[in-house]
C-alpha cells in the first residue's frame, strides 16, 4: 500500500515527476557544460573556474529568495518566468562560447563573469517545488517519506548521468552545446512542471494583514527550520571535504583514477541507503532520528581514515553513503513539516542551500588542511561537522523534553 509503484501511481504523481526530472537534468549538465564552453572560449582554466564559482554562489545564496517567489505567486507566475530568463541567459552564453573560425581564444572574462552571475541569480528551484508539490500529492506521511526519498535517489543519479551526457556530447560538438542542450532542458521540464494539475498552495493576503502573516511566518520559520538546516550543511560539509579527500588518498596511493570507483561507491550507498530508508515505516520522530543518521554518517567518514587502499576506502565511501540520502530526506521532512502550508518550497530551499554551501566550505577547509595534516586526521575533521550536528540536536531535544 506504501511502495514506491503506489508513489507514483499517485493521479497526476509521475508526469509531474517526470517533468521536474527532466529539468533537474539540467543541473547536472550545466555546470561541466559552463566550464568547459568557459575554457574554449577565454582559454583560460582560472576564467572558467572564475565563471563556474560565480554561477555556483548566486545560484546557491539567492535560491530561497527565488522560492519565496514560487510560493507568493505559484509555478505559472513565478518559475515559468524564471526558467525563461535563465533558459535565455543561458543561450547568450552559449552563442558567445561557440567557436568561431579564425576569431581564435578571446571573449571577454568579463562577459563571461557576468553571464554566469545573472544566469545563477534566475536558477529556477525546481527541487523544492516539486518537494512542495509532493506534500500536496501525499497527505499520508509513510507515502510522503518515500516520495522524498525517491525524488533524492532519482536527484543524485541525475547528478551523475549530468556530466556523461556532457561527456558524450562534446564529443561530436563543441562545449557550447551542452550549455544550450541545458538551456532547453531546464525550460522543458519547467513549463511542464507548471502545468501540472496539481494544487499549489500559494500565500494569500495582501496589505497590513498579509504582511503580517508574512512577518509571523518569517519569525517563526527559523526556529523549526535549524535542525534540518543544520543538519544538510553539516552533511554538506562531510562531503565536499570526502571529495577532495578522495582525490588525495587515490594521489597517495598512486592510482589517480580510482578516485572515480570511489566517488560512485558513495553515490551507489546513497542510493541504497535512500531507497532502503524510504521503505521502511518509522515510529521514532523524525528530530531525534536525524541526529542518529548524522551520527552514524559521521563515525562512517572518521573510520574511512584508517582504510589501508583504495579498495578498503571505496567500501568505507559506500558505507558512510548509506546514511546520506536518509539524513537528506529527514531534513526534508522536518522542513516540510515546520514550514506553514504555503511557505513550503522556500523551507526546502534553505535545506538546499544549506547542503550547496556546506559542500563548498568543506572544499575549501580540506583544501587548506590537505599537505598539512595526516589524511587519517582530515577524515575525522570531515566527520566532526556530521558529529556536532548530532550531539548538539540530541541535546535540544533532551532539553525540550525537560522542559
Amino acid at each position: 500500500m506504501h511502495s514506491y509503484a503506489a508513489v507514483l501511481r499517485t493521479p497526476h504523481a509521475l508526469s509531474t515527476f517526470g517533468a521536474a526530472l527532466l529539468g533537474r537534468l539540467s543541473y547536472g549538465t550545466v555546470s561541466l557544460s559552463l566550464a568547459l564552453a568557459a575554457k574554449n572560449a577565454s582559454g583560460s582554466l582560472a576564467v572558467a573556474g572564475t565563471a563556474l564559482a560565480l554561477f555556483g554562489a548566486t545560484s546557491v545564496v539567492l535560491s530561497p529568495v527565488r522560492a519565496a517567489l514560487v510560493d507568493r505567486y505559484g509555478p505559472r507566475r513565478a518559475l515559468v518566468p524564471m526558467a525563461v530568463v535563465y533558459a535565455a541567459l543561458l543561450a547568450v552564453f552559449a552563442l558567445v562560447t561557440r567557436d568561431q573560425p579564425g576569431a581564435g581564444a578571446g571573449t571577454s572574462a568579463v562577459t563571461l563573469g557576468a553571464l554566469a552571475v545573472c544566469a545563477g541569480a534566475c536558477t529556477p528551484p525546481l527541487g523544492p517545488t516539486m518537494r512542495t508539490l509532493w506534500s500536496q500529492l501525499m497527505p499520508d506521511r509513510r507515502m510522503l517519506q518515500r516520495a522524498y526519498s525517491l525524488d533524492g535517489v532519482a536527484e543524485e543519479l541525475l547528478l551523475v548521468a549530468g556530466p556523461l551526457l556532457v561527456g558524450i556530447l562534446v564529443a561530436y560538438a563543441e562545449p557550447a552545446a551542452g550549455v544550450a542542450v541545458s538551456a532547453a532542458l531546464v525550460l522543458a521540464g519547467t513549463v511542464a512542471l507548471a502545468l501540472s494539475p496539481v494544487p499549489f498552495p500559494v500565500r494569500r493576503g495582501s496589505g497590513r494583514r498579509g504582511s503580517a502573516r508574512r512577518e509571523r511566518t518569517t519569525r517563526t520559520r527559523p526556529r523549526g527550520l535549524g535542525q534540518p538546516v543544520l543538519a544538510a550543511a553539516g552533511v554538506g560539509l562531510c562531503l565536499g571535504g570526502l571529495d577532495l579527500l578522495a582525490i588525495a588518498f587515490t594521489e597517495e596511493q598512486h592510482r589517480p583514477g580510482a578516485v572515480a570507483w570511489i566517488l560512485a561507491a558513495l553515490s551507489a550507498g546513497s542510493a541504497v541507503g535512500g531507497l532502503a530508508y524510504g521503505a521502511v515505516s518509522w515510529r521514532s520522530a523524525a528530530r531525534p532520528r536525524l541526529a542518529l543518521i548524522c551520527a552514524a554518517l559521521g563515525a562512517a567518514l572518521a573510520a574511512a581514515g584508517l582504510a589501508p587502499n583504495v579498495y578498503a576506502l571505496g567500501a568505507a565511501a559506500a558505507v558512510a553513503g548509506l546514511f546520506v540520502a536518509p539524513a537528506l530526506t529527514t531534513a526534508y521532512l522536518i522542513a516540510d513539516e515546520t514550514a506553514a502550508p504555503d511557505a513550503r518550497t522556500q523551507a526546502g530551499a534553505w535545506v538546499n542551500t544549506a547542503v550547496d554551501a556546506g559542500s563548498s566550505g568543506g572544499t575549501a577547509l580540506v583544501g587548506v588542511l590537505v599537505g598539512r595534516l595526516p589524511l587519517s586526521l582530515c577524515f575525522v575533521l570531515v566527520a566532526a561537522p556530521a558529529l556536532v550536528c548530532a550531539a548538539v540536536t540530541l541535546h535540544g531535544e533532551n532539553h525540550r523534553k525537560r522542559h
